[in-house]
């Protein structure tokens, strides 16, 4: 903040200080004045006494339009995710082209998977479990309950909910979580693939 007024301050004095050189040197002209010709008068320019004002270069239509562009661009190669908790199924959007379509497992009633609009904050390949109750830490491989990938999307500071792999198959499709995202294996690193952090996450009923 005081780095904002300092700035500021700086400014407002530089214009200060401009404006009575900008007096004088007017003044000291216009004594000159005084022992000169009306010729060499006419000589004399008003605007030397005056900064020039340049019109600014406006953006070429190009221009803007290369900028739409890159804009549109971005949106049609960035992911977005789209879970639909009702479906049981997560969907993957590149602009307006679903890319890929994987089943879920969702939050079990009492630990339902929060809906709303998020982004992906955290990846890890190959995680590491501790299970919450008995403070048992799990390995990764193929007894670990978070498979091969962890993607984070929400958390309250201290409790995350994500999407993560599984050491059972079987229950993907069903509402068996404390509220992530369970998927294949095999669909949990596809899905690795295709993100990144800050990728978008809806969550619907």
């Amino acid at each position: 903040m005081n780095g904002k007024l300092s700035t500021q301050h700086l400014i407002v004095c530089g214009l200060g200080v401009a404006i009575p050189l900008l007096y004088a040197e007017v003044a000291t002209a216009a004594a000159d004045l005084t022992n000169t010709s009306v010729t060499n008068w006419k000589k004399i320019q008003y605007e030397s006494f005056l900064p020039r004002l340049e019109t600014p270069e406006l953006s070429p239509l190009e221009e803007v339009n290369h900028y739409l562009r890159q804009e549109e661009d971005f949106f049609n190669n960035t992911p977005r995710l789209v879970i639909k908790l009702s479906e049981r199924r997560l969907y993957v959007y590149r602009g307006d082209k679903l890319e890929a379509s994987y089943p879920v497992a969702i939050g079990q009633p009492g630990w339902e998977t929060p809906t709303g609009n998020f982004q992906v904050t955290q990846m890890v390949q190959n995680p590491v479990w501790k299970h919450p109750l008995t403070g048992e830490v799990v390995a990764p491989g193929p007894e670990n309950p978070l498979g091969p990938r962890w993607m984070a999307f929400w958390s309250d500071g201290t409790n995350y909910i994500g999407f993560h792999g599984t050491n059972d198959e079987e229950l993907v499709g069903q509402a068996v979580s404390h509220g992530c995202i369970r998927m294949r294996n095999d669909d949990v690193k596809a899905l690795y693939n295709r993100v990144a952090l800050g990728t978008s996450v809806t969550v619907q009923e």
